[in-house]
């Protein structure tokens, strides 16, 4: 069932999202009508305008869907499976061009030699106007400032078209012939024929789009694609014939020739000269190392006279045009049904940019959530939520400490001559309170999530437990306001995360360490929500509460504590947000299960799929928590907003 799925989620997808589109449609005209009906019926600021709405709750999970179709390129696999194939041997061609492109006022303003000159002649400048600092003698200035200007004329002399190497004219011409015979066969539909067997037989057996870790399948599949196939397999020759051309001419090899014995001698004099210091005799070798650089760059030949290359960039824009042109409707596919990014060749695989590729698709993303949910596969061996056989035994003797056996008189039952083993009471007693007998088992939650949800819920219980009546105590007494005001109020603006490590070092990477991290974040959020609840409690009721004879237990327990009800619910409320944010980053720092560990480990690998599918369980475990705590809300204080 689930491989007919996976082979079929296309198509799925493609259904699924007409019906998005569809509940989007209708769930808005629905919200639109009950506004209408609103006007009339309740005034602005009711608190009945905001009750129900579970068409604008339609409205925005299929708004959000959508999107996430849209930028994650599903929506574009769903309908064009092909595309993206056909796109990968798009930027087959763009990345082989690139090196010839470079070259040429398409993509950057300028020429690359202007570029080059620009870059050479200031490096030249910045040499000439730091000569006063080498502490160089008047004979060795000259010469270096000469040298100087000989390479300045060699670097601009590339740029004379009465230099320019011979055969370099043709080559150029023949670069540009080339690509001219490209575009043409570019603009041929039969170009390059009909794929052999082979080729058909290696397109049709390489994985779909998505369908293993190389997202895109990088042989041509499609007519489209076998021709950009081939374009680019013919321009990547061209492109590498044109980037070795040099214009070595004779004059600049002359002049080469001829800088480089200065250099040499110039620095073969500073080395022979016994006056230079240690110091001195450093800023030469130095000034002399730039010198050399300087020639190296220059004797690169990368610089051709200003007008030699417009055959070729006629050639390259006129085949700029044709790649343009034949991409047809997938151009617009590209812009508009697959945004946020674009697809990129490598030397041997294809790959998704941008949006495609950190948002995973909803279809994988939901393959993947069901592969580790299987508890037979799981994430690293641990099952994300699954279930144990559990002995009763055990469970009953976590409730009792082991030194309760040593109370019992008597000692412990040793063995027999005979290697027998009689038991005794004191013996029985220690077999009860560590569960070493037999007992029946019955099923008990294991995995990632569970361990996460039961960490949240002890350090969460613990909070409550006593945050809430410190909360109470120091609302209601100046001592305890004053003693543990500080205290709190020290720890509870530093960042969970700042607790984190001194914590986990302190208690190691057992839950200890976690739930006691989580019991101080809720602690300091009950705290202040009971306090604030204590000290808001309308003075007109404490006293009509004193003039009808009510003690101070029953004044706490009838008025102040109800009144404190709301700001402690949603106290609650607040830190078990905060408490699955700091056990998020707890169990990243320090953990071998949770879902924290699970989204470290997916990081780590790079694993974008597992990361959206542990922030999915993150938001769905963090909503079934709000909807237990609105419940019990709803329950607890129905009054609030209706007085």
């Amino acid at each position: 069932m689930s491989d007919f799925l996976f082979e079929q989620r296309n198509t799925i997808v493609a259904f699924l999202i007409i019906g998005l589109l569809v509940s989007l449609a209708l769930s808005i005209i629905k919200g639109r009508r009950v506004m209408a009906t609103e006007r009339t019926d309740l005034v602005f600021g009711n608190p009945a305008k905001a009750l129900g709405g579970w068409y604008w709750i339609v409205t925005g999970m299929s708004f959000v869907m959508l999107i996430w179709f849209y930028f994650s390129w599903d929506m574009a696999r769903a309908y064009n499976p092909t595309a993206a194939n056909e796109l990968c041997q798009v930027a087959k061609v763009e990345t082989a061009i690139n090196p010839m492109r470079s070259q040429f006022p398409l993509d950057n303003p300028n020429l690359r030699g202007t570029d080059l000159i620009a870059r050479d002649s200031a490096q030249l400048e910045r040499i000439n106007n730091s000569l006063k600092t080498f502490a160089l003698d008047y004979e060795a200035e000259l010469e270096i400032a000469a040298i100087l200007t000989s390479l300045s004329s060699a670097l601009v002399d590339q740029a004379n078209p009465a230099y320019i190497k011979d055969d370099l004219v043709g080559e150029f011409k023949s670069i540009a012939s080339r690509i001219d015979h490209l575009t043409t066969s570019f603009k041929d539909p039969d170009f390059p024929g009909q794929p052999t067997a082979v080729q058909q037989a290696a397109a049709n057996a390489q994985p779909g789009w998505g369908d293993t870790g190389k997202e895109i399948p990088v042989l041509p599949a499609t007519p489209l694609g076998y021709r950009y196939a081939a374009v680019a397999a013919e321009m990547k020759v061209i492109a590498k014939d044109f980037v070795q051309l040099r214009n070595t001419n004779p004059h600049l090899l002359a002049q080469i020739a001829d800088i480089k014995l200065r250099i040499k001698k110039a620095a073969a004099s500073a080395e022979a000269d016994l006056s230079l210091s240690a110091v001195e005799q450093e800023d030469r070798s130095t000034l002399y190392r730039q010198l050399n650089k300087m020639l190296k760059r220059i004797d690169n030949g990368s610089i051709y006279p200003p007008n030699s290359l417009n055959g070729v960039q006629s050639s390259l824009v006129a085949f700029d045009q044709a790649h343009s042109d034949q991409q047809g409707y997938l151009k617009t596919f590209d812009t508009w049904i697959m945004p946020g990014g674009r697809i990129m060749a490598g030397n041997s695989a294809c790959s998704e940019q941008g949006s495609g590729r950190w948002l995973p698709k909803p279809s994988d993303t939901l393959g993947t959530l069901a592969r580790i949910a299987n508890p037979d596969i799981g994430f690293k061996d641990v099952p994300l939520l699954w279930y144990r056989w559990q002995p009763v035994g055990g469970m009953i003797a976590f409730l009792f400490p082991d030194w309760l056996a040593s109370l019992v008189p008597g000692e412990y039952t040793r063995h027999n001559q005979d290697g027998k083993i009689n038991s005794n009471f004191k013996s029985k007693v220690q077999d009860f309170v560590t569960g070493n007998y037999d007992s029946f088992s019955i099923p008990v939650p294991m995995g990632h999530m569970w361990d996460s949800i039961v960490r949240v819920v002890i350090g969460l219980f613990f909070g409550i437990v006593l945050g809430v009546p410190l909360g109470l105590f120091m609302g209601l007494s100046r001592f305890a306001k004053g003693f543990f005001d500080p205290m709190i109020e020290l720890y509870r603006p530093v960042p969970p995360l700042a607790w984190a490590p001194l914590i986990l070092t302190i208690f190691g990477i057992q839950d200890d360490g976690k739930i006691f991290l989580l019991f101080m974040v809720a602690f300091a959020i009950m705290v202040i929500s009971a306090r604030t609840g204590a000290t808001g409690t309308q003075l007109s009721k404490i006293h009509a509460a004193h003039s009808l004879g009510a003690s101070h237990r029953q004044i706490l327990r009838r008025v102040i504590f109800p009144n404190s009800l709301p700001e402690i619910l949603t106290g609650i409320r607040i830190a078990i947000g905060v408490c699955w944010g700091t056990l998020v980053a707890a169990e990243m720092l320090a953990g071998t299960t949770g879902i924290g560990f699970v989204e470290n480990v997916a990081r780590k690998q790079s694993d974008y799929e597992v990361i959206w599918v542990t922030i999915i369980i993150l938001g769905v475990l963090g909503l079934m928590f709000d909807l237990i705590m609105r419940s019990v809300i709803k329950r607890t204080i129905p009054w609030r907003g209706k007085g």
